[in-house]
């Protein structure tokens, strides 16, 4: 018992020192933000009206473009967390304040944990300012208070695994500037599901890929959601994606700081 007491309060202490550390490079968490927001005006002010007669009112709930765009955009934004986890852990693991905290009387859970809740914590703090930007320029959901709730309980889990994955990135990355690289491809990779066009429109081979990536099942939960469309067993599968990639970057984030401990 005593044990669990000194990992939860060394995790307190990581995540009060992470999140300071956020306060003085605000430009990290702005990259969350600025992204997103970025696509979302571009999608909605310049491909909108094209790409919003192509795929019909009935794909968007009833509604405009901008209904059909904002859940994948929105999800965007915690893809964009991962940048700023893995960035974070190869900072302190190149500055050898990993090290540091491994010679004191610290709960090796510690380390990983604040930074895991620490990202968790701004990365939906920057989904909540783009989910603002877009019912300014327009998104309209008509989801209940419950079906809001699910939503905004369904991004947490994915961001929870995608931050442990990027963990994972950060203690293998030589420099932060490789820890940045690596994780990009999951920024973009919701343009290669239904963020932006249905999959039905998509080439036979590039639709296979979307359906089945992980992305795809969980924008349209979202979507279903917020805005009624089907959700069918998206749901069961976006869940499955999202607790399994969770299992998989916390084995693999635990097992390599372990590992490092070790050399």
């Amino acid at each position: 018992m005593a044990t669990l007491s000194y990992a939860a309060r060394d995790s307190r202490t990581m995540l009060r020192r992470n999140l300071k550390k956020a306060l003085r490079y605000p430009s990290l968490t702005l990259t969350v933000v600025i992204m997103p927001v970025m696509m979302l005006l571009l999608f909605n002010y310049a491909f909108g009206t094209a790409l919003g007669s192509g795929i019909g009112a009935s794909a968007a709930g009833g509604g405009a473009y901008i209904d059909y765009l904002a859940p994948g955009i929105i999800l965007m934004a915690a893809t964009s967390g991962a940048l700023t986890t893995a960035i974070s852990v190869c900072m302190d693991k190149t500055e050898g304040i990993v090290n540091r905290f491994r010679t004191m009387p610290v709960s090796r859970a510690s380390f990983l944990t604040g930074h895991v809740v620490g990202s968790l914590i701004q990365t939906m703090a920057s989904i909540a300012l783009v989910v603002a930007v877009a019912l300014l320029v327009g998104f309209r959901p008509d989801a209940t208070l419950v079906e809001w709730l699910a939503a905004v309980g369904l991004l947490a889990l994915l961001t929870l695994a995608l931050t442990w994955l990027a963990a994972g990135i950060g203690l293998v990355a030589k420099n932060p500037e490789t820890a940045s690289n690596i994780p990009m491809p999951l920024t973009f990779l919701p343009f290669l599901g239904s963020a932006i066009v249905p999959t039905e429109s998509m080439p036979t081979a590039l639709r296979w890929f979307a359906e089945y990536q992980p992305f795809t099942p969980i924008i349209d939960t979202l979507r279903g959601l917020w805005l009624g469309t089907e959700i069918g067993s998206s749901a069961v599968v976006g869940l499955a994606w999202c607790v399994g990639l969770t299992l998989v970057g916390y084995v693999w984030a635990r097992r390599t700081f372990k590992t490092g401990a070790k050399r």
